[in-house]
């Protein structure tokens, strides 16, 4: 039988504030009261694993037993087929860019200009085919875990188009759909993304 959240605190494996409303707002249905890891002051652990699975169960994990409280933390990215499933769990990474200025930070373009010019040097025939996926994982303090993946299909395109999104948003256009991520309206993209599908799955198991 799965094991299932009860109303109380639960700890978002998070520093990010936007990430932390979007998940709150999509719990708050159910008596869940959201506080995220930075705000209770965790430190954010090394993310080791080769997987999305891996990635989100470290997390929750760490999250779960630093704080004492139930936790749930997501992992997310793009996967390309004609690269072999890349950038993968490296889909952050590959938009590091160098220090600038004291500050670290993230360049989409660039990272979008990666994935296209791998493409573009496989040939015109090239297949586009691509997906983003997310796996939420919730986490108890005594060890107990559960974990909940989400895709959505589509194809990527060049040059890039739209600016709702972010990430790799500008350059895929889901399945049945003519615009970008980037170009869709938030709420008609919450509906249909990964993060939806997962998250389904997650409401599904723990409060029907």
């Amino acid at each position: 039988m799965t094991r299932r959240l009860t109303s109380g605190k639960l700890v978002i494996a998070t520093h990010n504030a936007g990430k932390l409303r979007e998940i709150s707002a999509l719990l708050a249905p159910y008596g869940l009261e959201c506080v995220s890891a930075g705000s209770l002051g965790l430190p954010e652990p090394e993310e080791t694993g080769t997987s999305f699975v891996e990635n989100a169960l470290i997390k929750a994990r760490a999250a779960a037993d630093a704080s004492g409280i139930v936790a749930l933390a997501d992992d997310s990215g793009l996967s390309v087929d004609a690269l072999g499933g890349r950038p993968g769990v490296y889909t952050a990474d590959w938009a590091e860019r160098q220090w600038f200025e004291g500050e670290p930070g993230r360049d989409w373009y660039m990272a979008m200009g990666k994935v296209e010019g791998m493409l573009a040097e496989k040939g015109p025939d090239t297949a586009r085919d691509a997906a983003f996926h997310c796996v939420l994982a919730l986490a108890w303090p005594d060890g107990e875990s559960a974990v909940y993946e989400g895709r959505v299909g589509g194809t990527l395109t060049w040059p890039p188009r739209g600016t709702m999104g972010f990430g790799y948003d500008p350059v895929f256009v889901p399945s049945g759909f003519d615009q970008t991520f980037a170009e869709i309206a938030p709420e008609e993209k919450h509906r249909i993304s990964h993060r939806a599908d997962a998250f389904a799955k997650l409401v599904t198991d723990q409060f029907h």
